[in-house]
């Protein structure tokens, strides 16, 4: 019978660290919420006739953007390759990153994303643009 009582004891013990919410478990939430980042993510789709070479000098030109602006915290592009055939003809995307709404404010209308602008406008044919802040 003492063996049954002391298992159970320890059994609730145990049940009860478990499900207990420390500093530790609260400290850790607080930093990955904290942690969030905003994703500013652009998609092209260029005009019908655009050439390779047009459309090198446009990643070339968005590709040196975040050696420009310090506020880009991150940037990644790449090339649609889905086989699915759902990207309505837009084949290109680019992923840049912000640590908050501040610092993308001040990129949007920055002069060398301006001057990236210009570059792009004669080859464009649609852009489709979201924004999120990252979740864990």
């Amino acid at each position: 019978m003492k063996i049954k009582v002391l298992l159970l004891l320890i059994s609730i013990s145990f049940m009860s660290n478990a499900f207990a919410k420390t500093d530790e478990n609260i400290t850790t939430i607080k930093m990955i919420q904290s942690d969030s980042l905003l994703r500013h993510t652009v998609f092209f789709k260029f005009k019908e006739g655009t050439t390779a070479k047009q459309m090198k000098t446009v990643e070339d030109s968005f590709s040196a953007l975040p050696s420009k602006i310090e506020q880009i915290k991150g940037y990644e592009w790449g090339l649609n390759n889905s086989p699915e055939g759902l990207n309505k003809g837009f084949t290109h995307a680019f992923f840049l990153t912000f640590e908050s709404e501040e610092d993308r404010a001040i990129y949007l209308p920055h002069p060398d994303h301006k001057a990236f602008g210009a570059v792009l406008t004669p080859f464009l044919d649609d852009v489709f643009v979201v924004d999120y802040w990252t979740k864990p």
